[in-house]
Parts: C-alpha cells; sequence; structure tokens
C-alpha cells in the first residue's frame, strides 16, 4: 500500500510540473494558427504520456540487465524533466511577482502598477515564459553532448601527494586509479573501454587500483570485457574491490532461485575479477615491496554510512593485516567511510574511493566545483584533507541510467607520492 502511495503522489508530482510548464509553452504559442497550437498541444501532452509510460515500465523492469532501449529512454525523460524544472522555476519567479503586485494592491495604500499585458509587444507573461523555455534549453542541450560525447571522453587527473613517512624508496611511486566502470552500461561495445585501456597503459603505472563497482547489477554483464580489461599493465598486481552495485542487492532474485542465486551471482563475479587478472581484496591487507621497504594496500568490501548502502566491508580485519607497515593505503568504494571509521586508524594514510560519480552532472571549473550529490555527500570529487590523512574520491570511468556526463567526465587518476 505504502508503494501505491508513493507512486502516485510521483505521478501527481510529475503531472503537476507538466501542466504547469504547459501554461508556458501555451502562452508563447499564442501568435499562432490554431491549427499549429493544437499540434503543439498535442505533441507537448505526447511526451508526456510516453514518459508516464517509460517511467511505469523501467519500475517493473527494475533490476534486469540494461537495453540501449531502456538506457535511452530512462536518459529522455530524465534530459526533458531537468528541463521542465528550469522553466518551472521562472514560472514561479514570475507568480511570486503576481502575488505581491497582487497583495499590494489589495492590502496596500496604493493600486498596483499596470502591467504591459494590454500594450503592443509581448506581455510580462510572454516574456518570462519565452526566457523560462531559452534558459531551459541550456541543461537540454548539455545533457545531449553529454550523452553524444561526455560519457566516453576520459580524462587523465594528475595529484601530487607528500607524505613525511612516506619510505624513501617509494619516492616518485606512481599509483593509479579508475572507479566505477559499469561495463553493463556499455552493452557488449568494446571500443569505448578500449581507449580507456590504452590511456591507462600509457601512464606506464607502478601499481593500477581499481575503487568498485565492476558492473551493475550482475557478473555476466563484465564478461564481453574480461578480454579488454586483462590488456591492462602495471608494474605490480592489479588490486580491486567490491563497490554497492557488484553485490546484485539491486536484483529481484525470487524468480531466479532466490539466494543461492545471488550467493552464485557474487561468486562468479569474484572469478571474473580473477579472469581479468586482477587482486581482489575482501577486507584484507597486501604489502608492496620496493628496495627493501614496503607500504600497504588494505582494501574492504563495500562500507556506507549513506542512506541505505549496505555495511559489509570489515575495516578492523584488513587493518589487522597490514601489520606495521610504514604507510598505508585503503581502498573503500563509499566515500562516507572515512569520516564514519576510516579517521579513527590515524596510520592510514591515503584513502581511494568512488560511488558518487559526480553525480554525472554538475560544474567543474578551476577552484569551482557543484553538483546536486554535494547535498548527499560531504566528500564527493576529488581530494579531501583531515590531518595527515587524505581521501580522494574518483568521480568514476563508466555511467549507469543517464548514459553521458556533463562537467565530470570520466577520470582516470594518476598520483604521484613523494616524500616530504
Amino acid at each position: 500500500m505504502q508503494r501505491i502511495i508513493t507512486s502516485a503522489v510521483f505521478v501527481a508530482l510529475l503531472l503537476g510540473i507538466d501542466w504547469y510548464v504547459f501554461q508556458a509553452v501555451r502562452t508563447v504559442s499564442q501568435g499562432a494558427s490554431a491549427t499549429i497550437q493544437r499540434f503543439i498541444s498535442g505533441g507537448y501532452w505526447l511526451l508526456t504520456l510516453i514518459s508516464l509510460l517509460g517511467i511505469a515500465w523501467m519500475a517493473v523492469s527494475r533490476g534486469t540487465p540494461p537495453t540501449a532501449l531502456r538506457t535511452y529512454l530512462t536518459s529522455a525523460i530524465l534530459v526533458l524533466f531537468v528541463s521542465k524544472l528550469v522553466v518551472v522555476l521562472f514560472l514561479l519567479l514570475d507568480d511570486a511577482g503576481r502575488l505581491v503586485r497582487y497583495a499590494i494592491s489589495k492590502f496596500g495604500d496604493q493600486p498596483a502598477p499596470v502591467g504591459s499585458d494590454g500594450s503592443p509587444g509581448i506581455s510580462r507573461s510572454q516574456f518570462i515564459s519565452r526566457l523560462g523555455l531559452a534558459m531551459a534549453a541550456i541543461p537540454f542541450t548539455s545533457l545531449l553532448w553529454g550523452m553524444a560525447k561526455g560519457a566516453t571522453d576520459y580524462q587523465v587527473k594528475r595529484v601530487v601527494l607528500k607524505f613525511p613517512n612516506l619510505p624513501a624508496s617509494f619516492d616518485g611511486f606512481k599509483l593509479l586509479q579508475i572507479s566505477d566502470l559499469h561495463t553493463g552500461s556499455f552493452n557488449a561495445n568494446p571500443e569505448p573501454l578500449e581507449r580507456a585501456v590504452a590511456l591507462i597503459n600509457k601512464q606506464n603505472a607502478d601499481v593500477v587500483f581499481m575503487t568498485g563497482d565492476l558492473v551493475n547489477n550482475i557478473a555476466t554483464e563484465v564478461e564481453p570485457h574480461i578480454e579488454t580489461l586483462a590488456k591492462i599493465r602495471s608494474k605490480h598486481p592489479i588490486y580491486s574491490i567490491l563497490g554497492n552495485h557488484d553485490y546484485a542487492d539491486y536484483v529481484d532474485w525470487s524468480a531466479q532461485g532466490g539466494a543461492a542465486a545471488k550467493t552464485a551471482n557474487l561468486d562468479r563475479l569474484k572469478q571474473n575479477h580473477a579472469k581479468i587478472g586482477w587482486q581482489l581484496l575482501l577486507d584484507e591487507s597486501h604489502h608492496i615491496e620496493r628496495n627493501g621497504d614496503r607500504i600497504a594496500v588494505l582494501g574492504v568490501q563495500n562500507w556506507g554510512a549513506q542512506m541505505r548502502f549496505p555495511k559489509y566491508g570489515n575495516l578492523a580485519q584488513a587493518h589487522a593485516g597490514s601489520g606495521d607497515a610504514a604507510f598505508k593505503i585503503l581502498l573503500s568504494h563509499d566515500p562516507s567511510h572515512w569520516e564514519a571509521q576510516v579517521l579513527e586508524y590515524p596510520d592510514i594514510d591515503l584513502t581511494l574511493s568512488g560511488h558518487t560519480h559526480g553525480m554525472q552532472f554538475g560544474v567543474n571549473l578551476p577552484g569551482f566545483k557543484w553538483s546536486p550529490v554535494q547535498y548527499v555527500y560531504k566528500q564527493w570529487a576529488g581530494l579531501y584533507q583531515q590531518g595527515r590523512q587524505h581521501l580522494y574520491v574518483n568521480t568514476g570511468l563508466g555511467f549507469i541510467g543517464y548514459p553521458g556526463r556533463v562537467g565530470f567526465l570520466p577520470e582516470i587518476t594518476v598520483f604521484e607520492l613523494r616524500r616530504a
């Protein structure tokens, strides 16, 4: 019953937004012929109907393997919805102004100023409606660009980190991080990941880390890409961990064998990590030695402090295996883990996370970054520091849901460790 009520409220909200935006469309088209106005009105509500049917279909098929049709239908609905919200903002400002003028005329000593509705040219409502629709074109075109180009416009980010306790043999050591590949979103097309792998290998890293979310839902999604990912080169073993999507928690397993099938899926995913050639760290620690010095690499299963993300990881177990290594790096998929638990271990010098994707949308300029995800995660993109401990949140190599990126492009991060 609760789900039905929630769905009904959601649909009512969408229809309310559509009706509100339609007022702007109708206002702008007032000067057109009756036939054109009917065509515009019919087309507008047809898109609304298609969107609602698409949302219903996605709700019913949630957790099933992604298809190109489902992915791009979801994205089209998202693009339209975001653009409509921009129009709503301008209409709300206009209506707020109307309310103020009404209040002044009703309760004030002076009559409200006369609008321009009766004068030549366009009315105030037409101007606001046109402005709102014009501004809506900005996210509309940006999100379309993100789908056409941004999703696989791979960027290499370089970060120099200095630590006083870094062993001398590791001065200049080069780490490379990738995260959130979400291979199921590539629909078996190897070309984008082949380009990414070539760019990764070009960096000539000493060690490569993959910090979770290899798939969207099920283990088989990565299998068309195993051969490609196996080409990633590193001077030391490549270490990987699991992210929240890797456990298939978002799949309805009741009709597929229940808990046993889910467990078998996770086992298959672990085997796929091995087939690629990655060492999957499951709440454990390994050491990298260089000229007699050594550093520890800790890897935990997914542990999220935010929302309802699972807490599978056991940091205490992973930390116990790191021993007395002078320098420690932790791989933990969800950045909310850092403040919730990691900072309690002061000898963990660097934590590498992913998970947020920068929400695949935002403003990312030198000295300024913004994304809606920052209202959920305190640490959500880039480098953070507290005392001597550092956290880096990689915004991901792949994508999920919206098959594009705007502002926060797919990222390959190269760290150079320096002895302070």
